[in-house]
């Protein structure tokens, strides 16, 4: 039977969590996958220079819990910009996407989601522009030598705010190793219809990420209670034949005064109403699939 896998961010649950706990929670909230947190803090990107005994213990963790990272949001590359003006600054994002990748065909990670930031602190211009293409054609080629597929995330600056924007990224550098991981809720924060988005991209989405969100307010806006339209969304993914993973996005320390596991708990239970309801159970093979395993049956 297909199923589409759901996960989380890291960042829902508390960050005293051990992986193994942190796994086991997920798990136990009911999502199939964890996505892994590779922000611009010193101790996240120094997860990049983990030991291998370091690295063991992760996987220790994963087959302990039953629980996988697929996943990893790399958002240190907000700090160290691939097309940052500066070439040292340029250099050290470079050898974070390297390291990230390496990372990800070591654990086992899936997809590294690459966001499409040429910069954030800094004016963004044709040249950063040039340098961010460089440098993730680069990353390309580590991928594919790792075995590591890479997702290209629309984000809330004007560089790629829509998933047209970041196709043209993707027919620019034509890699089967680069595709789209896009967000939802960024796409309705700037002013996009999702549902039009998500249509856009048939044949190129690795996943998408979930969250709600308001005009402009991509974080903390909890689900139901902002604009983005699930429900039409969802029902675009089916109609385009989407099978690819589904990452629940959250931040549980913008809700201090919840109890977190109670909030995750709670979001899977709302992403599981609306996939259940765009994917039914009895509807798990599509009709072109169907006759195709007749023609083939025909051949014997």
């Amino acid at each position: 039977m297909f199923k589409i896998p759901v996960g989380l961010y890291e960042k829902a649950l508390p960050p005293a969590l051990g992986w193994e706990e942190r796994l086991v929670t997920a798990g136990q909230a009911g999502y199939d996958f964890v996505e892994i947190s590779i922000d611009e803090s010193d101790e996240r990107l120094g997860r990049l220079d983990w030991t291998a005994y370091e690295r063991a213990e992760l996987r220790r963790a994963i087959a302990n819990s039953g629980v996988k990272i697929m996943s990893m949001c790399l958002s240190g590359h907000r700090k160290f910009p691939l097309g940052s003006h500066t070439p040292e600054i340029r250099r050290q994002g470079q050898d974070i996407l390297r390291k990230a990748i390496e990372f990800a065909g070591e654990i086992g990670l899936r997809v590294v989601q690459v966001m499409a930031y040429d910069v954030f602190y800094e004016t963004s211009d044709d040249e950063t522009r040039l340098y961010f293409l460089e440098g993730l054609e680069r990353g390309t080629r580590w991928a594919a030598q790792s075995g590591v597929m890479l997702g290209l995330e629309n984000l809330d600056t004007p560089f790629v705010d829509s998933i047209n924007k970041a196709l043209v990224i993707i027919h620019e550098i034509e890699s089967p190793w680069l595709r789209l991981y896009p967000d939802i809720g960024n796409l309705a924060a700037a002013g996009y219809c999702p549902p039009r988005e998500v249509n856009l991209a048939k044949g190129q989405l690795l996943g998408i990420h979930v969250k709600d969100s308001l005009p402009r307010v991509i974080r903390g806006v909890p689900f139901g209670e902002g604009i983005v339209p699930f429900r039409e969304t969802f029902q675009a993914l089916v109609q385009m034949g989407f099978w690819g993973l589904i990452g629940v996005e959250m931040w549980g320390n913008m809700h201090a005064d919840q109890d977190p596991v109670a909030c995750v708990a709670d979001a899977r239970r709302f992403v599981d109403c609306l996939v259940n309801e765009a994917w039914p159970v009895n509807n798990t093979i599509h009709p072109v699939e169907n006759q195709l395993h007749l023609k083939d049956k025909t051949l014997f």
